[in-house]
Order: structure tokens, then sequence, then C-alpha cells
């Protein structure tokens, strides 16, 4: 006992429990490794669920649309962006304006099907399809991507007029 006594007299306390600087440290590297190698999948399965919502929300829109044309029996214009990266439909009824901005890095790549001119400025104007009630629906498609380059088509069936999301295999559109 005399030697604890005289440990503590000495201002040194040998039952002191603490954290060095160099423990404090590699546990922050260590942490630091952790969040490094993870922050890439958790980044890439965020783009995912953000471009699947996205895909479904168009599928909405567009399924909303085809309804109005059809029970209300008014023509819609359905407008595709891809500059303002948004969808609009109106309604030969004036109050109705449907407006669909792509949430953020979201991007509507293409509208299908492509035109046959190469010029860019033109591939990316705004492209418009009508809706007649009774009328057969136009087959067209909306390309959406992530920045990553992560892609979908919700395509608009012809013959059954329902709209369905298509996975676009990696290495390209369709």
């Amino acid at each position: 006992m005399a030697r604890s006594g005289s440990a503590r007299a000495k201002g040194r306390d040998t039952n002191e429990r603490g954290v060095t600087l160099l423990e404090m440290l590699v546990v922050v590297i260590l942490i630091s490794l952790v969040a490094g190698i993870s922050f890439p999948s958790i980044s890439s399965g965020l783009d995912s669920i953000r471009l699947a919502s996205a895909a479904n929300s168009v599928v909405s829109f567009l399924d909303s649309a085809l309804n109005r044309a059809e029970r209300r029996q008014q023509v819609v214009e359905v407008t595709i962006d891809p500059k303002a990266n948004a969808l609009v439909a109106r309604s030969t009824e004036v109050s109705f304006e449907r407006q669909l901005q792509m949430p953020d890095g979201i991007l509507i790549a293409a509208v299908l099907p492509r035109l046959e001119i190469d010029d860019l400025e033109v591939n990316s104007a705004p492209r418009r399809f009508y809706l007649y009630p009774g009328g057969s629906v136009p087959g067209f498609g909306i390309e959406l991507a992530t920045r990553k380059g992560t892609q979908r088509i919700v395509r608009v069936d012809p013959i059954t007029g329902v709209p369905q999301i298509q996975k676009v295999p990696t290495g390209g559109s369709q």
C-alpha cells in the first residue's frame, strides 16, 4: 500500500484510464476507411431508388393522361421536354394542365422513337404526342438516366396502351 500511496503523491494514479492520441488516431482512420469504402455503394443504391421512383412517376403520369383521354373523351397532348427535364399534359379543357418535373439526379436522356436526324439540337427539342379518345395510342417512350449512366425506359405499348418500365442492360440504350 505504501507503494500506491507514493505513486499518488507523485501525481500518477495507477487506476487512471484514458485514450492516447495514437489510439484515437487509429480509430478515426478505421472509421474513415469504412465510410470511404461504403459511400459509393450507398450512393449507387440511392441513385437506383431515385431512378425507380422517377420511372414509376412517369408511368403514373402517362396513365393519368391516357385515362383522361378515354374517360373524359378529350384530346390530351403530352409534351416531353428533355432540356427542361419535364413532362407536361394538356387537354382541350382550359383548366387542365399537369406537369411532372424529374427529381435531381435523373435526366430525360432521350425521347423514343429517336428522330432520324443526327442533330443534337433537334433531338433535345420538346416532342409532342397526342392521345385521342377512342383512337390508337402512339407508341412512344422516355429514356431516363442517372448521372452515372444507369437507365430505364418507360414505353407506352401501342397495342394495349399501357405504360411499362424496361431496364436497359449495361452498355447502352435500346
